[in-house]
């Protein structure tokens, strides 16, 4: 699902349902950006959505970006979902957590095109459970 209210800042975002709420590894989402500026500076979240039953206190996850070129460039990113008492961070009501996790920050796109991002959960299981969603976010700096 994509969003169209009237954020200013947002260049795109896309969050994607986690079947049964449990990403397995081989579920890698995929967004499709299309890229027209490359002077504008942006910043890069990936959006997560976890139940207050979720086990962890953070998550990891591999990204792969596929340049207009066809190159790729992977990155590991941790994200931290509750502080070192074991509070949820981000924004709940009831036991669900909205986690807008800072990916990359002042980042120009060198080429115009379409950039492909792949997010696929690392955390050493095949299954994580209490993932509701995942996304991902670009805005103006």
């Amino acid at each position: 699902m994509s969003f169209s209210s009237c954020d200013q800042n947002r260049i795109f975002e896309e969050n994607i349902d986690i079947p049964r709420a449990a990403w397995e590894k081989a579920n890698k989402l995929k967004f499709e950006v299309a890229i027209t500026d490359t002077i504008t500076p942006c910043n890069l979240f990936i959006n997560i959505r976890n139940s207050s039953n979720y086990q962890f206190s953070n998550i990891y996850m591999f990204v792969d970006i596929t340049f207009p070129n066809g190159k790729i460039y992977r990155d590991t990113v941790e994200g931290r979902l509750a502080d070192v008492n074991g509070q949820w961070t981000g924004s709940g009501l009831g036991d669900i957590w909205d986690n807008k996790i800072p990916y990359k920050q002042s980042v120009r796109f060198p080429q115009t095109g379409k950039y492909i991002f792949e997010i696929e959960q690392a955390m050493r299981m095949d299954t994580l459970e209490d993932i509701l969603d995942a996304g991902l976010r670009l805005e103006k700096r």
